[in-house]
């Protein structure tokens, strides 16, 4: 059975609707929350690959993500071990620093519903493909500028990028696939949150809008194991235990 790590960086914003995706391919999970101060794996090697969940902050709010370099050290370690690397949101802003992008703390929020389009870069990419012409959630603070080199997959109607795939085998998502109703409900009762002041109109709108959302949490899903191989076992470390009998 595969096994992921999955960095959650906020009590509301978990796995959500790709729980399910990944449930029903058997692959499993293990949650690691460095905000309520829980280290973070020292290495790749006894996982198959990894998330990067959506957040409070910007990059650059050293306040509320003082652990913001051990996960860019985390992203670094899996994709020299080529090993899947998924970032959504605010997951999504880290894998584009970790590409060498620039973090910004401007605009305080993005938040709502925009229509995706592919971009050149993204002819031919399965996510790319599956998303184009869909509306899609857009939820995060700040930004990052990308870095040269890295070019968007997908952008929103005003050309701002939406995804990108630095490597092979990384995806840096600012649309949210893992997002359901209910979780932005517990985004806007969560005390220690920061939610955009839009955010009950925008839960709202994602109510009418639920069944779209999960015809895109499903077409994410298959083309995250099309082009990334999740359902693929990786070669994992072996644990020795020192206990001397």
């Amino acid at each position: 059975m595969q096994n992921y790590v999955v960095v959650q960086n906020t009590y509301s914003e978990f796995l959500g609707l790709i729980e399910k995706q990944l449930e029903k391919r058997d692959i499993g999970f293990d949650y690691y929350r460095p905000f309520l101060g829980q280290g973070l794996p020292p290495s790749a090697g006894q996982f198959d690959g990894l998330f990067i969940l959506g957040g409070a902050s910007s990059t650059l709010d050293e306040e509320a993500l003082p652990y913001r370099n051990d996960v860019i050290n985390l992203i670094h370690l899996f994709q020299k071990s080529r090993r899947p690397v998924v970032g959504f949101g605010l997951g999504g802003l880290l894998v584009a620093e970790s590409a060498g992008g620039i973090g910004r703390e401007y605009p305080p929020y993005t938040a709502g519903f925009v229509t995706a389009h592919k971009t050149s870069a993204g002819e031919g990419d399965a996510l790319a493909e599956a998303i184009d012409g869909r509306r899609v959630l857009v939820l995060y603070h700040g930004g990052v500028d990308l870095p040269a080199g890295v070019e968007p997959l997908l952008v929103d109607d005003d050309g701002r990028w939406l995804a990108i795939r630095p490597d092979s085998m990384t995806y840096g998502m600012l649309f949210r696939p893992e997002m359901k109703p209910g979780m932005i409900e517990d985004i806007i009762m969560e005390d220690s949150h920061n939610p955009p002041p839009n955010l009950p109109a925008l839960l709202g709108e994602a109510r009418m809008e639920w069944g779209g959302m999960q015809e895109t949490t499903d077409a994410v899903a298959v083309a995250l194991v099309k082009s990334l191989g999740l359902m693929q076992a990786r070669h994992k470390t072996p644990v020795f235990s020192l206990k001397v009998e």
